[in-house]
């Protein structure tokens, strides 16, 4: 049950700091300027590709190869598998994005928060997924110093991110009429995913050992997904986007000096 224990703790991190984002509802009253978005949402795409390809496709691929399999198969296949898999997640859950008219997904009668909120929990579920399979291929690994660095790594980096992205959620739901208290609750609970999917996918992958390059691979297309279709879109919308490409550099740099010098 080791792996189960890591998982939760490097989820229970990650959860923490959206919960610590969206305590911000408290001290500030207004929404979050849209320079100040557009960075932080760039800041999380850069994030995010430097995960998917340092602490999840490339250990992907080691993993297979390790196992004598040819490293590319399972990287691409469980790859277009995560992409799927939002995909559908995108296409059937209704959600509406922050500054968006029409929702997204299958029609549905629920409140605008309620869209709100399923917005941001898209996000979050290939981040758990993604901090779990790391520690959990750390413990396949005898618990060496490398791979749980790794894994802490990529905890660490994920936590930051989802710092501005607890803010980015109960902000606007406080500006649509919910007490702050409701606001925070609410924003905090986007995150409640990340440790329910990092743990199971720790549970399968420790059931069935060769599927770890696949659930590696899952992760990173899940999450590129999301950095594709709807952080980068949106933190380039109106003028003066560069503040967004810029945060989407700084995120890649600092994701990937962490997984290198703590790995």
């Amino acid at each position: 049950m080791l792996p189960v224990l890591w998982a939760s703790i490097g989820t229970g991190f990650t959860f923490l700091m959206t919960s610590l984002g969206a305590a911000m509802v408290f001290f500030f009253r207004k929404t979050v300027k849209a320079e100040i978005q557009r960075i932080f949402l760039g800041f999380a795409a850069g994030v995010m590709i430097a995960a998917s390809v340092w602490s999840l496709l490339i250990p992907a691929i080691e993993e297979a190869e390790t196992a004598g399999l040819i490293g590319w198969i399972p990287a691409a296949g469980g790859f277009l598998l995560g992409i799927a898999f939002l995909l559908a997640l995108d296409f059937f859950l209704p959600h509406l994005h922050v500054d968006a008219r029409c929702p997204e997904g299958m029609h549905s009668s629920w409140k605008r928060t309620t869209l709100l909120i399923f917005a941001v929990t898209l996000h979050n579920i290939p981040e758990g997924m993604a901090v779990g399979l790391s520690f959990a291929l750390a413990s396949q690994h005898g618990g060496d110093a490398a791979s749980l660095s790794a894994a802490v790594a990529l905890a660490l980096g994920l936590g930051i991110q989802n710092f501005p992205e607890g803010a980015a959620i109960s902000l606007p739901l406080r500006q649509e009429g919910l007490s702050a208290r409701k606001s925070f609750l609410y924003g905090s609970l986007s995150g409640i995913v990340e440790p329910i999917f990092g743990i199971l996918v720790v549970l399968i992958a420790g059931g069935i050992q060769p599927l770890m390059p696949w659930l590696l691979s899952f992760a990173a297309g899940a999450m590129m997904y999301v950095v594709v279709e709807e952080l980068i879109p949106e933190a380039h919308l109106g003028e003066h986007s560069n503040t967004g490409t810029l945060g989407v550099m700084a995120g890649f740099i600092i994701m990937m000096i962490l997984d290198v010098a703590l790995g």
